[in-house]
């Protein structure tokens, strides 16, 4: 059994990885800031193999403390809102890099076998090539991808200098269970099942590598347990893409309602943050783990779904 440190544990991709670590029979310690104690947290308290904390890291001290006897880190805790970095973005400059920076030297003072750095294929902006492998030229359009590339330079710099044992992750557009509307998927289905009839939507045009939550967290896990991924930078995606009006038409097609699409332009990004086609290039992914993305967007579309009209138990909750 492996002890297991989450930060950001209850967000939405550590909602998701926690569970199947848990499965896994690992010890988890699950770390967030603000305190939450919304149904996610309700759910996951369940297993008496996790134990929450609250805490803050940009607080060095705090890091050195939380990370002892710790085995594997997987570093999820950031600032993830694109627009409102563009407001308050030395906010997403201290928790995002200054964070990442207390963690890696947490981790290192504590010998902790194994970090998962999670950054964001944002980091690439708009495509010049696709599929997007690894070596794509680095365009970060917002200070949000700003940040998280210089959370990557931190990490990479205690690789390069102490052998910190980190592999940095780089996730497509992500989507699953517990994610918040502020996601085009999520708030598609949510406003439909809410009984309205005018579903307000952005630009129908961009189009994304959508990739379900469990196939990103157990891709994570893969690497985790790979030594040969230590000190790489790695795409997760599904070398795949769909376009905003493409979703929608699953949505309509899985829900079996006919609803109408307004255009809201308060929910279109300014253009010269906009990215309009990201598709991952994966095959770095599969060569290091032999882990394959399984499932589809209609697959995980119908996944959430089905979650929804179940309700929320510790049991329907993750899929």
């Amino acid at each position: 059994m492996e002890t297991i440190l989450v930060t950001g544990a209850t967000g939405f991709i550590g909602s998701n990885l926690i569970p199947i670590l848990l499965q896994k029979g690992n010890k988890v310690i699950a770390l967030s800031y603000p305190p939450k104690t919304d149904s996610i947290s309700n759910i996951l308290s369940y297993d008496k193999k996790i134990s929450f904390i609250t805490g803050d890291i940009k607080d060095s001290v705090f890091c050195d403390k939380i990370c002892f006897g710790i085995d594997k880190i997987y570093h999820l805790a950031a600032l993830a809102d694109v627009p409102n970095s563009f407001k308050n973005p030395n906010d997403y400059i201290d928790t995002n890099i200054k964070g990442t920076l207390n963690i890696c030297n947490a981790a290192l003072k504590n010998k902790v076998s194994r970090i998962i750095i999670v950054s964001s294929a944002a980091v690439y902006g708009e495509a010049q090539y696709l599929p997007i492998d690894e070596t794509h030229p680095l365009q970060p359009k917002s200070p949000y991808s700003a940040s998280k590339l210089g959370a990557e330079a931190i990490a990479l710099s205690m690789y390069y200098s102490y052998y910190l044992p980190i592999t940095i992750v780089r996730p497509f557009n992500t989507y699953g269970p517990n994610q918040s509307d502020n996601a085009v998927i999520s708030s598609i289905i949510n406003q439909i099942i809410s009984g309205k009839q005018k579903i307000l939507v952005g630009d129908l045009s961009p189009k994304r590598d959508f990739i379900y939550a469990t196939d990103l967290c157990n891709s994570m896990i893969a690497l985790s347990e790979s030594d040969a991924a230590i000190g790489e930078i790695v795409n997760i995606g599904t070398n795949v893409d769909t376009s905003i009006e493409e979703v929608i038409a699953i949505i309509k097609d899985v829900l079996k309602k006919d609803v109408v699409f307004e255009t809201d332009k308060n929910l279109i990004r300014h253009s010269n943050s906009e990215i309009s086609e990201i598709r991952c290039d994966n095959s770095k992914l599969i060569s290091l783990t032999g882990f394959i993305p399984k499932i589809s967007v209609k697959e995980g579309i119908a996944k959430i779904i089905e979650n929804l009209f179940k309700g929320t138990s510790k049991n329907q909750y993750y899929v």
